[in-house]
């Protein structure tokens, strides 16, 4: 078992695979972070409608789910980032 890189407690896989199940595609292999320290926001993604990991230190909620945002960088070859671009007018 790992220990969460941001409070470092042991990670329980159980709970957390159970809080990243509205994420697509996402296990718990893919953090390394506790179930405690993981927040996730249900149909906040743009581009699918699906929920979002709000990453340590960030202030807002992402507009991409990690999952969409991979796929628009395999697509455009650019990474959106976490949030959209404000529509000019």
């Amino acid at each position: 078992m790992k220990p969460c890189q941001n409070c470092q407690a042991v990670i329980d896989e159980y709970i957390l695979d159970k809080q990243l199940e509205p994420l697509r595609d996402l296990t718990v292999d893919d953090f390394n972070v506790c179930a405690d320290c993981t927040t996730v926001v249900a149909d906040a993604c743009v581009e699918c409608g699906g929920a979002v990991y709000v990453p340590r230190n960030m202030g807002g909620t992402p507009d991409y789910c990690p999952a969409c945002r991979s796929d628009l960088i395999a697509r455009t070859g650019e990474d959106p980032g976490w949030h959209c671009e404000p529509m000019s007018s």
